[in-house]
C-alpha cells in the first residue's frame, strides 16, 4: 500500500463517527471524492453519494457501498459529582469497556476520559466473575462536580473508543472502527481507479452509508433513492484463524486470504460468479463465505429496495470485530480494490443477473 493511500486509512478510521454522527468522517470522504466525481450530493441521512458517469446511455447502474459509522457510546446522564454515565451506540461487548480510555467528542473538542470501576479488591469474591452492565460503568474526566462537567460537555455527546490505526507485524493493522470504515475507503480507492482510465463501463455511484450500526438506515434509504441495476456492500467478515473460533460455523476464513465473497439467499448468483471467476481470472485471492440466511449487512436492504436489486456481499477478513483491537491485512485491501475494479468491466447488460 502507497503511504498516501495508508495516511488516507489512517485518517478516515481515526475520525469520530459513531451511528448517527458520522461527519467528521464524511467530510473527509467528499474532500477525497470531489474532484474524482461527476456528481457529488450528501443526502438528508448524511450518507455521501458520489457519481462516475458511463461511456454509453445504456450503460448498467451499479452501486457499491460502504458504511462509515462505527460503534461508541452517548452521554446520558452527569451526577453530582461530574462522573458521566453512557449507552452504547451499536453492539458493545460489556466485557470489554471496564478501563478503557475514551474520547467524548463535545462541539467544542474532544475531552480524554477513563470508564472507571470498583477495585477487584473491594468486589465480592463471588461477584468477580460478573460482567458489569454499562448502566453502571461511568466516564471520569477528572471534574469534582455536575457543574464543572457541564461546562465541557453536553447530555448526546458521543463518545470512541480512544484508540487509532497501528501497524503490527507484516501487513496487519490494529485499530477500532475497522468496520466498517475500511469499506468506505475501499469504494473511494476504486472510484479513483476508474476517474484515472477516464471511461466508465458502468454509471458507478459509490455511497458512504450511514447508521448502518443501528439498522442498516442509510443502506436503506440511499438504495431506494439511487435505484440500482446493481449493488455491492463492501464490509469486513469474521475471520476463524484465531483460538477460539469455531470453523464449524462460519467456515474456514483467514486473514491473508483475500477478500471473502458472500453466497446464499442474500446474493444474486450471477453476480456471484462474476465475482468468483474475475477473482480467479486475475489472479486475486478470494474466499467464499456460506451466508444462508440474510447478512445482517447493508446487502441485505439493497437486495430488497424496489423491485430487487442484483447484490453481492464482498467483505475484508477481520479479526475481533466490535473491540478497540480489530485487526486486518493490508493486502487484503488492495486485492478487495483490485477485485471490485476489475469486476466492473465484466457487468455490460441489466438483464445478464436474471438467475436461469
Amino acid at each position: 500500500m502507497h503511504e498516501h493511500d495508508f495516511k488516507l486509512l489512517k485518517e478516515l478510521v481515526e475520525a469520530p463517527s459513531p451511528s448517527g454522527y458520522e461527519q467528521p468522517a464524511q467530510r473527509i470522504i467528499r474532500r477525497e471524492l470531489e474532484p474524482l466525481a461527476d456528481l457529488l450530493e450528501t443526502d438528508v441521512m448524511g450518507n455521501v453519494i458520489a457519481r462516475i458517469r458511463a461511456d454509453r446511455d445504456d450503460a448498467p447502474r451499479v452501486m457499491l457501498a460502504g458504511h462509515c459509522d462505527e460503534i461508541g457510546f452517548m452521554v446520558k446522564y452527569i451526577d453530582e459529582q461530574g462522573f458521566i454515565y453512557f449507552a452504547p451506540i451499536g453492539g458493545i461487548d460489556p466485557h470489554l469497556v471496564p478501563g478503557q480510555r475514551v474520547h467524548i467528542h463535545t462541539a467544542r473538542q474532544p475531552i480524554l476520559g477513563v470508564i472507571g470501576k470498583k477495585p477487584i479488591h473491594m468486589i465480592e469474591t463471588k461477584d468477580r466473575d460478573t460482567v458489569l452492565k454499562l448502566k453502571q460503568l461511568f466516564i471520569d474526566i477528572g471534574s469534582s462536580s455536575r457543574a464543572e462537567t457541564e461546562e465541557l460537555l453536553a447530555v448526546g455527546d458521543p463518545i470512541t473508543f480512544a484508540v487509532g490505526l497501528e501497524r503490527l507485524g507484516g501487513d496487519r493493522v490494529t485499530s477500532r472502527a475497522l468496520d466498517d470504515k475500511m469499506g468506505a475507503y475501499i469504494i473511494t480507492r476504486v472510484l479513483r481507479n476508474l476517474h484515472a482510465r477516464g471511461a466508465s463501463p458502468v454509471e458507478l455511484i459509490g455511497v458512504s452509508t450511514v447508521q448502518e450500526e443501528v439498522g442498516l438506515r442509510g443502506g436503506a434509504t440511499s438504495v431506494y433513492g439511487i435505484k440500482p441495476d446493481v449493488g455491492i456492500a463492501v464490509e469486513v467478515g469474521f475471520a476463524t484463524d484465531y483460538p477460539e473460533m469455531d470453523k464449524k460455523d462460519i467456515g474456514h476464513i483467514k486473514i491473508g486470504g483475500g477478500p471473502i465473497i458472500g453466497r446464499g439467499p442474500n446474493i444474486n448468483p450471477v453476480l456471484f460468479r462474476l465475482l468468483l471467476e474475475t477473482a480467479r481470472a486475475e489472479g486475486i485471492p478470494c474466499q467464499v463465505m456460506a451466508a444462508p440466511r440474510a447478512t445482517g449487512t447493508d446487502a441485505n436492504v439493497m437486495q430488497l429496495s424496489r423491485g430487487g436489486v442484483a447484490t453481492a456481499l464482498v467483505s475484508v477478513p477481520l479479526r475481533y470485530m466490535h473491540t478497540p483491537v480489530e485487526l486486518l491485512s493490508l493486502t487484503d485491501l488492495e486485492h478487495t480494490v483490485q477485485l471490485l475494479t476489475a469486476v466492473l468491466d465484466k457487468i455490460d447488460n441489466k438483464a445478464m443477473f436474471i438467475p436461469n
